[in-house]
């Protein structure tokens, strides 16, 4: 009993009775008397639903019911005496503050915990934890916690101006990496009110517990893929022109259109890249086959199954965000390794649990990941780039990165790194839970990229994630020949199969 009395949650990100008491009254629950049965009442009434029965600025009446439920029965059962009852009946809530500005909640991160912790050892369990038999660390930063919250609240705030009828049902999350050993700083599964009600506790996480499609999210996957297989650079050219795939079997085509309903013919592969040009995207896979996409797309760390269709390409089959985020880490470190939040387990006898973690490099050619570097910094870089507001003054840090938006605007994502092994990874979503969709123009560079925008730029300032690494500076002069007009175009091989190749200048 009294093990669960120090675990059992209070709401408000709180646990444990003796905690609730300093949190909600600013007092030790020791110095409780029997004049305070009105608070005891209260905080014994919370753990049967944390949501409905913590004290909250909005809904009091509730609360009160509840609250002098028990005193009554305190009275009825002659634990107090009745004249007592009905003085603390009368009495309003009165907590020392709603804490709403300085409440950190991290529902994702415990939910993560909790999963992780079941899947480490065969001889722990989440009873271990509870019982004290084990203490968890985790690599979560609390302040790179509280500004990846405050950011998705910001950029949702921002698209319910543009769609009043959206507030308190817009839904995100966000997850931030290390890029060396994919450890996980921050990771917020949702907004932190969800239809009027605080999300501190059991919502959903919907970094790890939901699959989206990613959009064009995924089309870096498919250049890489590319680039493994020799035949592409970024300066080879690529026709964006009408190009059809089938739909609902091979009898039907469907013809592919790019976001600005135009094509421009022959352009190099960087600029197909860095303006997400739909035909492009399709005409290369189907030059490697869709196979060596998915075969790239396991090698960088997505294991939930994907379709083997070219729709894929364009980010038809689903994922989940930390899949993705993982992704784009491993294209910016050249690491691979499985994003982790537990730092370590002790035991209450002081002994360590488990072993250190491993990683492993990327199964690909150094000049592959440094020709998709070089793209996704070209989303940035170039001036048509569905990245390009990150290429400004206000903005002083060198990212690589890539929007996504999915079928009529369902989703809205953004994934960027800094660069290499110092750096850090992070992955936006914004979309309803119901999949409708975000409206016309809520593109990832609009509703998602914000977010991220906010957080990178706060945890560089704050120092939380050491310097801004530099990007090689070869790799920047590539960009700006290309931008001069000074790059030379070289040739790419075509076809259907490896007996009929042509040559394209």
């Amino acid at each position: 009993m009294a093990r669960y009395a120090s675990f059992v949650y209070m709401g408000n990100g709180q646990y444990g009775f003796a905690r609730a008491a300093e949190y909600y009254f600013g007092r030790p629950i020791a110095t409780l008397t029997v004049e305070d049965v009105d608070k005891a009442a209260l905080l014994a009434g919370i753990p049967k639903s944390p949501r409905s029965f913590a004290p909250s600025a909005k809904e009091t009446k509730r609360i009160l019911r509840r609250r002098n439920h028990i005193v009554s029965l305190m009275a009825v059962n002659g634990f107090i005496s009745s004249d007592l009852a009905k003085k603390a009946e009368q009495r309003p809530i009165q907590v020392v503050t709603w804490h709403k500005d300085n409440m950190l909640r991290a529902a994702a991160v415990v939910d993560n915990v909790l999963q992780e912790l079941k899947a480490s050892s065969a001889d722990l369990s989440v009873e271990d934890l509870l019982q004290g038999r084990i203490r968890v660390y985790s690599t979560v930063d609390a302040r790179v916690q509280q500004i990846t919250n405050e950011a998705l609240e910001k950029g949702l705030a921002l698209y319910e101006k543009r769609h009043s009828s959206s507030k308190g049902l817009i839904q995100g999350s966000v997850v931030v990496l290390r890029n060396n050993d994919a450890s996980i700083l921050a990771e917020t599964g949702g907004r932190q009110f969800y239809k009027g009600r605080s999300a501190s506790y059991s919502d959903f996480n919907r970094v790890t517990q939901t699959l989206r499609q990613p959009g064009s999210a995924m089309k870096p996957i498919v250049y890489l893929a590319a680039f493994r297989q020799g035949s592409f650079t970024l300066d080879s050219m690529v026709p964006d022109q009408p190009i059809g795939v089938p739909d609902g079997g091979e009898q039907n085509t469907k013809w592919i259109s790019n976001y600005d309903g135009q094509f421009k013919g022959l352009i190099p592969l960087r600029e197909a890249l860095a303006e997400s040009r739909n035909a492009a995207a399709i005409w290369v896979a189907k030059q490697i086959g869709i196979d060596n996409v998915l075969q790239t797309a396991r090698s960088l760390g997505i294991h939930t199954p994907l379709q083997p269709y070219i729709s894929t390409v364009l980010g038809a089959s689903k994922v989940n965000l930390l899949e993705l985020a993982n992704a784009y880490r491993a294209i910016a470190s050249g690491i691979g390794t499985h994003p982790y939040m537990i730092r370590k387990i002790v035991r209450d006898s002081g002994e360590m649990v488990g072993k250190e973690r491993k990683r492993s490099s990327v199964d690909l050619y150094a000049d592959d990941l440094a020709l998709i570097q070089e793209g996704l910094r070209g989303v940035i870089r170039i001036p048509n780039g569905t990245a390009h507001s990150l290429d400004s003054m206000e903005f002083p840090i060198a990212v690589i990165g890539k929007t996504g938006t999915t079928n009529e605007f369902r989703d809205a994502l953004f994934i960027g790194s800094t660069y290499g092994l110092e750096g850090i990874t992070i992955a936006v979503r914004i979309g309803f839970d119901d999949n409708r969709s975000l409206g016309p123009e809520e593109t990832g560079g609009r509703v998602a990229l914000p977010v991220f925008r906010e957080i990178i730029l706060r945890i560089y300032r704050k120092n939380l994630a050491g310097p801004v690494p530099e990007f090689p500076a070869q790799m920047e002069q590539n960009i700006n020949d290309f931008l001069s007009g000074t790059s030379v175009a070289r040739s790419v091989v075509i076809g259907t199969s490896p007996d009929t190749k042509h040559e394209l200048p």
